[in-house]
């Protein structure tokens, strides 16, 4: 006969009650939650209330646990079937797909493309990215990119008028099929190779015309994100130069394509989306723009995702210090509670202030692309890149400590949003690229400089610190260097968050970002050393989750 055993009661199995822990944040609204993003959508043209229902979804519990899924289960490489066929397939935890479902479904890729020039639609969308990636990165590569795709397809109107409208829509449609057969389209974009890595003139894949219109691609190309997409932008050597085109995974006649995925990275962060080395063995694109202009052609596309990737640090530096910000308000430290205590007041403002510099920068650029402000966006995307996406690092780093211990343990999500810091950093241009970048727009396109320097001048004369910072950019600019093109680019896109917060932050907001960041005894120092008054409160209060 079985015997039952009653479970001993919980508390005779601890040694002690568990007191001081913090509560799990519960399920609530980023959006509202955040008044430098809300303050950013009125001022830029956004459409707060289109978010409603994504800062609601990506807020909840079940969504936090599905970024913990997706990153834990990694994708896997199928690159044959049980009889021997070739199938070059990836497979994804079902929570990929549940967060892929949410961001498509919500506009977050190529949406806002239909929609008409000036009516916010891109501004609502990058707050909506934002918010998403407070959240989970890695699902958010694939909706980058094909976000990003549209304007460079449209150097080819037949192409453009074939995928736009999957690309465009609102539904999420995995697995491979006919393009023109699907509901839901995701591009992506392959470029790099081996042996030229972000020098992607030096790619050696070659592009042979077929008597169609089409061409066939043989090469290598060393990282190509989110191999599942339906298509693809690449870069290949046409008889008349380097030349970008498009490459369906499935041809119209129902084939596959001869895309071959070789392996996957194993990278440092970044762990839920598949990233590939691959092969074109022969393999059937559609230029896109003219032979000899791939670059060109191309660029507008990796523009688009550099917006995104300033975003999506922005994004990672707030959900830490939003993490690191409620661990304070509950954790008691030597008789007083954490968010009561000066010093740990003073970092924690200090990385607010940061935060929201780069989150106003965001969504100032994410306006310029609404509205069409092109000759800003050629000099401000790529400084604005170049900072905010490598001080992300440092404002994780910081937030983690809050946390002490148990900010270094996975469970509370920090050390996924560390390994994540670099990852924008690096992705469509490092620092040295970027800067780089800026210093050719300065050289080629003199009206790139006037717009960013009459954006910077909204605000002379309110600040002598940032009075100061702009009279040492302009000096700069009038004889740019190759070996100082970092402090070039710091300066320009410092000087462009301090006018920013100037104009538009709380006063407290704008005094710590110019006084750790702009004055001349601020920018080298640790968090928590910056000079002035007491003006900590709002900032913590505009960093701390009510949720």
């Amino acid at each position: 006969m079985a015997t039952t055993h009653t479970p001993a009661p919980v508390s005779d199995l601890g040694t002690h009650e568990v007191l001081n822990q913090v509560p799990p944040r519960s399920d609530g609204d980023l959006l509202s939650a955040d008044p430098a993003v809300v303050e950013a959508l009125a001022r830029e043209g956004g459409d707060a209330a289109a978010l409603e229902s994504v800062a609601a979804a990506v807020g909840t519990a079940e969504h936090r646990e599905h970024a913990r899924s997706a990153n834990a289960c990694e994708p896997e490489l199928r690159t044959h079937d049980r009889t021997g066929h070739r199938v070059d397939e990836v497979t994804f935890h079902p929570s990929w797909h549940a967060l892929m479902r949410t961001s498509v479904g919500h506009g977050l890729a190529a949406a806002p493309w239909a929609e008409e020039p000036g009516t916010g639609a891109h501004v609502t969308r990058a707050a909506g990215f934002y918010l998403t990636s407070q959240v989970e990165q890695g699902h958010l590569c694939p909706i980058s990119m094909t976000y990003a795709s549209v304007p460079a397809l449209r150097h080819a109107p037949e192409l453009a008028a074939a995928y736009e409208p999957g690309l465009t829509a609102r539904r999420y449609v995995p697995g491979l099929a006919v393009p023109a057969g699907k509901d839901g389209l995701l591009a992506g974009m392959s470029m790099t190779e081996k042996q030229g890595g972000s020098d992607v003139r030096a790619g050696t894949t070659v592009a042979t015309p077929q008597p169609d219109g089409s061409y066939r691609l043989t090469g290598h190309k060393w990282f190509t994100s989110a191999p599942m997409n339906d298509l693809f932008l690449t870069l290949a050597q046409a008889p008349g130069g380097l030349t970008c085109l498009v490459l369906p995974r499935v041809l119209p006649d129902g084939t596959r394509n001869a895309i071959r995925l070789q392996r996957l990275k194993d990278k440092l962060g970044n762990r839920s989306n598949a990233s590939s080395e691959i092969e074109y063995a022969g393999a059937v694109g559609w230029r896109v723009g003219d032979e000899g202009r791939g670059v060109r052609t191309i660029i507008e596309m990796v523009s688009m995702t550099r917006l995104d990737c300033v975003l999506g640090s922005a994004a990672t530096a707030r959900a830490a210090v939003t993490e690191a910000a409620h661990h304070v308000a509950h954790r008691s430290a030597f008789g007083a509670r954490l968010a009561d205590q000066p010093l740990m007041r003073e970092v924690l403002a200090e990385l607010a202030a940061e935060t929201e510099a780069a989150t106003v920068l965001a969504l100032r650029l994410a306006g310029a692309v609404d509205r069409g402000e092109s000759a800003l966006l050629r000099l401000a995307l790529p400084v604005s890149k170049y900072l905010v996406c490598k001080r992300t690092s440092t404002v994780v780093a910081e937030a983690l400590e809050c946390l002490g211990g148990n900010g270094y343990v996975e469970e509370s999500d920090l050390p996924r949003l560390y390994r994540e810091a670099p990852l924008n950093s690096i992705w469509e241009g490092s620092g040295n690229v970027t800067a780089l970048d800026a210093l050719r727009a300065i050289a080629r396109e003199p009206h790139a400089v006037e717009a960013l320097l009459a954006e910077i001048d909204l605000a002379a004369g309110a600040d002598p610190r940032l009075d100061a910072t702009v009279t040492a950019l302009r000096a700069e600019l009038t004889a740019p260097e190759e070996r100082r093109a970092r402090r070039l680019a710091e300066l320009a896109a410092l000087a462009l968050q301090g006018s920013l917060l100037v104009r538009h932050a709380p006063t407290a907001v704008a005094d710590v970002f110019l006084a750790t960041r702009l004055d001349a005894d601020g920018p080298l120092r640790t968090a928590g050393t910056r000079p002035g008054k007491d003006s900590v409160g709002v900032l913590l209060e505009r960093a701390t989750p009510g949720i």
